[in-house]
């Protein structure tokens, strides 16, 4: 392989994994911004301390840690429910948000 086309692989390379960063991050930020626009609507009656501490850690990490907020109260579930929508209207897919239940 010429010398040009293996710099030209490793800067298209670079940057799509650059691409695919930005995007990750973007993702969190619009996901953080619907998550707070959520709560100032709907408030917080019905959500535990453990469902909003465990969504603060997901935030936290960059939306990439702690995948297993579990929805238990109606308040809870409903509010899972709009997250979900609202990341897919953003363009994610709908398994981006961190709810998922231990068996």
């Amino acid at each position: 392989m010429s010398r040009v086309v293996t710099l030209t692989l490793i800067l298209l390379l670079a940057s799509g994994a650059s691409h695919a960063a930005d995007w990750r991050v973007e993702k969190c930020t619009r996901y953080q911004r619907a998550w707070t626009d959520a709560l100032r609507r709907l408030g917080t009656k019905g959500l535990s301390a453990e469902f909003m501490l465990s969504h603060k850690a997901f935030i936290a990490s960059g939306c990439l840690e702690n995948r297993n907020v579990c929805p238990r109260s109606q308040e809870e579930l409903a509010l899972a429910n709009i997250m979900v929508i609202s990341a897919m209207n953003f363009g994610t897919a709908s398994t981006f948000p961190p709810f998922a239940c231990p068996r």
